[in-house]
C-alpha cells in the first residue's frame, strides 16, 4: 500500500482547491514545491506593514457564484474595484476603454461623438486584418491603438505589432459609458488580509514540502503515491520530448519610497514603447492603506529561459499544436493528473482555476 493518496506537484492555487478537497474526502496527499513557500503567484509578502503581491497584481473577480462562495469559505474579501489607468507621454486615460478615455483623446463627451470617430477610424482596414496591427485598428481606430495599445503589447510580446498573428486579439472592450470598473464580473474584491491567509487556511492539514524540486527526485517521489496531480511545465514532466513549449516571464522590482501616496493607483499602465516596464503596481491601493511610505512595484516581461519562473503559455499555432501532441501523452498517464497554467498550457484567471480545479474535482473523489 502507497504512503499516499495523491503526490501533488506544486503548491499553487489549483493544486491548493485539489488538496482541499482531497482532504475533505479522506484523501492522504504530499504536496512537494520547488519554491521556498505556498501559493504560487498569489503569494504575497508583508513590507512596512503594506501586503505586497511578490508576482504582480492579483484582483480576484468572478461571476460564478459557486466559485465566490468557495474562497469565502477562507477569507474574507474586502472591496476593492480595479480602476486601473494608463500613461501614454504623460498623459493619463482610463482604462477599459470607455467615455471618460474617450472624452480626453477626442475632446468629447457623448457617445454617439465617440462612436462616430472611433468608427470612422476603423474605416482604415478593409480586408481582413493580418497582423496584430490591423487587428486592433479594426476593432478601436488608428488613435487608440497608436496611444494605448501598440508600445504596452509589443513589449508584452517582445515583437511588433506586425509580426504578431491577428487572433492574438479577438476583441477589445470599448464601453460608451463613464464606467472606470475594468472587469463586468459580479464580484470582486480582494482577501483583507493577503492571499497568504487563504492559500494556508486552503492547505491547513496537509503535508507541504517546500524548497523541493520534483525533477531531482521524479521517480521516487512518484513511487510514495497512488496518483499524482502535477501542476508544472507539461513539456518538461516528459522531458521535453517533442520539444519545447514557449512562455512568457516577467521580472519585477519592488522598492519602498518614503512617500505615502506615489501614483493614486492600484495600477497604472505604460504604453510607451521606450519605457522598459508595461505597468507600475501600488500595492497599499489594494487595501486602501493610510501607511506614511509605499511600496511600489516595476514589471517588465521577458522571453521565459531557463531559470526563469514561466508565468504564461504562449498560445500561438505554433506552440497550440505542440501542447495537443503533450496533451496525447497525458492522456496515456492513468495515474497523473495534469492542472494549472503550465500543466493544461492555457492562460486562467484565478476563477477560471478554481473552477478547472473543482472540476476535476468532480470527476475525481
Amino acid at each position: 500500500m502507497k504512503q499516499y493518496d495523491y503526490l501533488i506537484v506544486g503548491a499553487g492555487l489549483f493544486a491548493a482547491v485539489f488538496a482541499n478537497e482531497a482532504k475533505k474526502h479522506g484523501k492522504r496527499c504530499l504536496v512537494v514545491e520547488k519554491r521556498d513557500h505556498i501559493g504560487g503567484n498569489i503569494y504575497c509578502e508583508d513590507i512596512e506593514g503594506i501586503t505586497v503581491h511578490k508576482y504582480g497584481a492579483h484582483i480576484f473577480h468572478t461571476s460564478n457564484r459557486k466559485v465566490w462562495n468557495y474562497v469565502n469559505q477562507f477569507c474574507e474579501f474586502n472591496n476593492f474595484i480595479n480602476s486601473p489607468v494608463c500613461n501614454y507621454k504623460g498623459d493619463i486615460f482610463n482604462l477599459p476603454f470607455n467615455m471618460n478615455t474617450f472624452s480626453k483623446m477626442f475632446s468629447i463627451s457623448k457617445p454617439d461623438e465617440a462612436k462616430e470617430i472611433i468608427e470612422r477610424q476603423k474605416q482604415e482596414i478593409t480586408d481582413t486584418p493580418e497582423n496584430l496591427e490591423e487587428q486592433a485598428i479594426s476593432l478601436v481606430g488608428r488613435e487608440i491603438y497608436e496611444k494605448l495599445i501598440k508600445g504596452y503589447t509589443e513589449k508584452q510580446w517582445g515583437r511588433d505589432c506586425k509580426d504578431l498573428p491577428a487572433f492574438i486579439i479577438k476583441r477589445l472592450p470599448v464601453r460608451y459609458t463613464y464606467d472606470n470598473n475594468y472587469f463586468d464580473d459580479r464580484y470582486q474584491g480582494i482577501p483583507v488580509n493577503g492571499y497568504n491567509e487563504m492559500i494556508e487556511k486552503m492547505f491547513d492539514g496537509i503535508e507541504v514540502r517546500t524548497g523541493i524540486d520534483f525533477f531531482d527526485n521524479k521517480e521516487e517521489l512518484l513511487a510514495l503515491a497512488e496518483k499524482c496531480l502535477f501542476t508544472g511545465m507539461i513539456d518538461e514532466f516528459f522531458d521535453f520530448k517533442l520539444g519545447k513549449l514557449n512562455y512568457r516571464s516577467l521580472k519585477f522590482e519592488t522598492e519602498v519610497l518614503n512617500e505615502s501616496n506615489y501614483q493614486g493607483v492600484a495600477v497604472m499602465n505604460f504604453s510607451e514603447r521606450n519605457i522598459p516596464y508595461t505597468r507600475i503596481i501600488e500595492h497599499k491601493h489594494f487595501a486602501f492603506g493610510t501607511q506614511k511610505k509605499t511600496v511600489i512595484t516595476k514589471e517588465y516581461p521577458k522571453e521565459w529561459q531557463e531559470g526563469d519562473e514561466p508565468y504564461y503559455p504562449v498560445n500561438d499555432e505554433r506552440n497550440n499544436a505542440l501542447y495537443k501532441q503533450y496533451e496525447e501523452l497525458a492522456k496515456a498517464e492513468k495515474n497523473i493528473i495534469f492542472g494549472g497554467r503550465l500543466g493544461l498550457y492555457k492562460y486562467y484567471d484565478m476563477d477560471k482555476c478554481i473552477e478547472a480545479a473543482l472540476n476535476i474535482c468532480d470527476k475525481e473523489f
